[in-house]
């Protein structure tokens, strides 16, 4: 594979390539949250750069790099994200477009860099688009002949969750505590969540808003995305299984949820459109799109527990998703409900068609049925205080590769 393509030294297996160019918000022990775009093991600190006049001529507000997050300049719209894509591939693979002169006051080590949420986020929203996932939970709770419910195949479903506790990776969360049900009994009881759980999801941000009223079609859909991050929705599901019925997930849910710190943006994704799993039956025409709607995204799943050893535990792809991220907006639109850039809309879990390609240990070991032997030893049902869960994900293709880097976040005992 070649990453020949900059003047900069970048590792063969980099996610950070040329190709990538990904946005974040970092921060030094020099100076304060700032945006910046990840390029091998370096950042780019677009408020210096743009300090030291390399954008000069693309028209960008003053300070718009040091406002502690993204939305700002992402509401400038597709022609200035294009326009700074443009000038950085150019300061990156040209030793004299001006770069390279004032590396040492643009450049920062990402070993550096504190990175924090990129974007504020007003509203999250989490879908349920994997069908092999739907059907192996459904298969679980209600049994084979009624494992997807009526409306799966009709519409893209979803809920509204917590944006509060969107962290990025990194961050620690304590093991929620709730309400249950133990098995047999008649009444709940409350404590800690033991059946602590992951979702292996991507999720993508807004970067248009619209007015209340408007409605985003399925073929516009591409000009209100910025890009996409990895997210692991925690989830506890005894909490979950007691309180859903009737209105769904609440308290099993809205604890935590965490993602990678870099956006990716659509442009560069764009090589790896592919074609979507076929629906049948024919959705309706609102819903409708033409051409290659899916990404294929590699992800993976590791698990560690404290003082051990990463193990791989799933190997899924964004593509397998039956719902595809166009028809997830124009169908949270649909009834004129407004978007605000920085929103997060997640895919909700990514299971593939195999064994280890699920994307839950609810599914991985079949309801705790098949426990996961670890390298240690050990077995895992469900998620153990102290463990260590990290998910990565990455395009690859005709010599180039760009990934998301990963997010990574331990678990905690229940906080007193």
């Amino acid at each position: 594979m070649s990453n020949s393509n900059s003047w900069l030294e970048i590792p063969q297996s980099s996610d950070f390539t040329i190709y990538n160019l990904p946005y974040g918000i970092f921060s030094t022990n020099q100076n304060g949250k700032r945006a910046g775009v990840a390029i091998g093991n370096q950042i780019v600190d677009l408020a210096a750069a743009q300090a030291a006049g390399l954008f000069n001529d693309l028209n960008l507000p003053a300070g718009v790099f040091e406002t502690g997050q993204l939305n700002d300049f992402i509401s400038l719209g597709n022609g200035t994200w294009s326009a700074l894509r443009a000038r950085l591939t150019t300061l990156l693979s040209d030793e004299n477009a001006g770069l390279k002169a004032v590396a040492d006051s643009v450049l920062v080590n990402q070993a550096d860099a504190t990175m924090h949420l990129p974007v504020q986020i007003g509203d999250y929203t989490d879908f349920y688009s994997s069908m092999e996932h739907a059907t192996n939970v459904g298969i679980m709770f209600r049994g084979k002949d009624n494992a997807l419910m009526p409306n799966w195949k009709h519409i893209p479903v979803g809920y509204h969750g917590r944006s509060s506790s969107i962290i990025p990776s990194g961050t620690p969360f304590h093991r929620p505590k709730g309400q249950m049900l133990p098995a047999g009994a008649e009444t709940p009881v409350f404590g800690p969540s033991k059946l602590l759980d992951i979702e292996l999801e991507m999720g993508f941000i807004v970067g248009k808003s619209t007015e209340l009223g408007d409605t985003v079609s399925v073929d516009n859909a591409k000009d209100h995305i910025f890009g996409m991050v990895l997210f692991n929705d925690w989830s506890a599901r005894d909490i979950q299984k007691w309180e859903y019925v009737p209105l769904g997930p609440f308290l099993g849910k809205n604890f935590a949820s965490s993602i990678s710190p870099w956006i990716v943006p659509m442009q560069a994704l764009e090589p790896y459109r592919v074609a979507s799993p076929k629906q049948d039956p024919q959705v309706l025409p609102y819903l409708q799109h033409e051409g290659n709607n899916s990404y294929d995204i590699h992800l993976e799943v590791y698990l560690r527990p404290d003082g051990g050893e990463d193990q791989l535990i799933s190997k899924s792809n964004h593509k397998y998703l039956y719902w595809t991220i166009f028809q997830q907006l124009a169908h949270h639109t649909v009834n004129g409900c407004n978007i605000n850039v920085g929103d997060m809309y997640a895919s909700g879990t990514i299971s593939g068609p195999t064994k280890d390609s699920f994307g839950s240990l609810l599914e991985l070991t079949w309801r705790g049925e098949n426990p996961i032997q670890l390298k240690d030893g050990s077995e895992r049902k469900f998620l153990q205080d102290f463990d260590w869960i990290t998910i990565k994900g990455y395009c690859q293709k005709d010599g180039q590769r760009i990934g998301f880097g990963e997010v990574t976040t331990q678990i905690l005992p229940v906080k007193d």
